[in-house]
């Protein structure tokens, strides 16, 4: 089955299933080397070997691809979040798990999408779905942490520390690109942040 749009410009250059998927692959390289304001869709499009007119076909903005990105790195963890937290299970377990969980998240692109957060385009209307879905692994986060360690204020800036943790492998990564990280001892520093591991 063919894809839509006109016929590709060059043979397939870049991973994925899908042509939307090697166009994710190429805009998460170029935003993470060269930067989200300095990449063209055209230079998208042609890194992937396609029209940029086909690229609109998958994907009507830069925005919209940067959206989906980001979304790849929080949608699959808050799911399951959602589903670790139902029941009966030992927080100090959940809280481990969904940290590690997280972790993965984070470092399966090949390319560290994590360090986009803080695009200040980010904060755009375009994001708020993001915005809303880390929000609400964030708050998932704080609960576990409140079941942990019920003598902690809500106030206190303690109880964000495992997410922030967590979070902290992106810039980790950034530092040490070659570097092998070890999502479980990483999850488990997470939750000693909170005197629990």
């Amino acid at each position: 089955m063919s894809s839509p749009g006109r016929p590709r410009l060059v043979d397939r250059r870049r991973p994925g299933a899908t042509p939307a998927d090697e166009i994710l692959d190429a805009a998460a390289e170029l935003f993470t080397t060269r930067g989200y304001t300095a990449t063209s869709t055209r230079a998208i499009a042609d890194a992937v070997g396609l029209r940029q007119a086909s690229l609109y076909t998958h994907f009507s903005t830069k925005a919209a691809i940067l959206v989906s990105l980001l979304d790849t790195t929080v949608a699959p963890t808050l799911d399951h979040a959602r589903h670790l937290v139902e029941g009966d299970r030992d927080p100090r377990e959940t809280l481990l798990t969904l940290a590690t969980i997280d972790v993965e998240g984070l470092l399966a692109s090949r390319w560290n999408i994590g360090m986009l957060y803080v695009l200040p385009e980010v904060a755009g209307a375009e994001f708020e779905g993001f915005r809303a879905s880390r929000s609400e692994l964030r708050g998932i986060y704080r609960r576990l942490v409140s079941l942990c360690r019920p003598d902690l204020d809500p106030g206190d800036q303690a109880v964000d520390l495992p997410f922030r943790v967590v979070e902290s492998v992106i810039a980790h990564r950034q530092d040490h690109p070659a570097g092998g990280i070890d999502a479980g001892r990483w999850a488990t520093a997470a939750t000693r942040a909170i005197d629990i591991g």
